[in-house]
C-alpha cells in the first residue's frame, strides 16, 4: 500500500513539474494552427519556456500514431537547467517527424521556404543547437546532436571561385544516419553524410560524405577524419534511461 502511494505521488509530482514548465499558450496555438482538429486535440507538440515564433507558414507531418507530447521543444533533459530564453522556431518549409523528437532549451530551428527537414524516432537536439535548413536536412533514428552544435545545409552567402568566375553551390543536403552520437560544439556543414552507428568527437567540423568510413567508428577534427575503428556508443545499455528522461508522459 505504501509503495503504491509513493509511486502515485512521484508520478503526480513529475507531471506537476512538467505542467508548470510547459508554455501552454504557444503549445495550444501551434498544435491547433498546424494540425487538423483530430490530431491537434492530442497536443503532439509541446513547447517549454520562452520561445519566439518567427514564421509558421510551413507544413508539419507526423508519420505514425499521434501521441501527446511526442515532440518537445525547449525541454530541459540535460545537466544545464537554466535557460537564456533565446529559443526561436521558424517554419516556412516542410517539417517531418517519424516518431518522438526532443529539442532542448535555447534551440534555433529554422526551416526555410521549400526546404525539407526530417527527424527520425528518438532523435534529439541538445541545448543551444542551431539547425538551419534551407534545402534538406535528414536526422536519423536515435541520433542526437550535442549542445552548442550547429547543423547547416547552406553557406548563407554566395561564394565565388575567383579563378573560374563560377559560383559555388549555396546549399547541399545533410544526411545523418541512425544512432549517431554527436558530441558538443560540432559543426555539421553542407554536404555532410554519415553512416549509422558512429560517434563524432567534440569541436569537430564535418563537411563531406563520410559513409565510406563505415559504421562503429569515431571521427573528429577540423575537418573531421577517422580517429578510431571498432568504436560505438552502447545504446542498449542506456536506451531505457534515454526514454525515461526524454519522453514526456503527460
Amino acid at each position: 500500500m505504501i509503495h503504491t502511494v509513493r509511486t502515485y505521488w512521484r508520478s503526480f509530482k513529475r507531471k506537476w513539474q512538467i505542467f508548470k514548465t510547459v508554455n501552454w499558450v504557444k503549445t495550444i496555438y501551434f498544435n491547433f494552427k498546424k494540425f487538423p482538429f483530430s490530431a491537434a486535440k492530442k497536443l503532439p507538440v509541446f513547447f517549454f519556456g520562452k520561445v519566439k515564433f518567427t514564421g509558421l507558414s510551413g507544413q508539419v507531418t507526423i508519420n505514425g500514431p499521434v501521441k501527446r507530447a511526442m515532440i518537445t521543444f525547449g525541454q530541459k533533459f540535460e545537466f544545464m537547467k537554466v535557460s537564456k530564453g533565446i529559443a526561436q522556431f521558424h517554419l516556412q518549409g516542410h517539417l517531418i517527424f517519424n516518431g518522438y523528437t526532443h529539442m532542448a532549451k535555447d534551440c534555433l530551428l529554422y526551416v526555410g521556404e521549400n526546404a525539407v527537414c526530417e527527424f527520425g524516432n528518438m532523435s534529439a537536439l541538445g541545448s543551444d543547437v542551431k539547425l538551419i535548413c534551407s534545402h534538406k536536412i535528414t536526422i536519423g533514428n536515435w541520433t542526437g546532436v550535442g549542445y552548442e552544435s550547429q547543423v547547416l545545409d547552406t553557406n548563407s552567402h554566395p561564394m565565388l571561385n575567383t579563378e573560374t568566375g563560377k559560383d559555388y553551390p549555396m546549399t547541399n543536403s545533410v544526411v545523418l544516419g541512425d544512432y549517431n552520437a554527436i558530441s558538443n560544439r560540432v559543426s555539421i556543414m553542407p554536404g555532410t553524410k554519415t553512416s549509422d552507428n558512429i560517434v563524432i568527437a567534440s569541436n569537430s567540423v564535418l563537411n563531406k560524405d563520410y559513409t565510406n568510413l563505415g559504421s562503429e567508428v569515431l571521427i573528429g577534427g577540423i575537418p573531421a577524419k577517422l580517429i578510431k575503428s571498432n568504436f560505438a556508443r552502447n545504446w542498449e545499455k542506456e536506451r531505457e534511461d534515454l526514454i525515461k528522461y526524454k519522453v514526456v508522459k503527460f
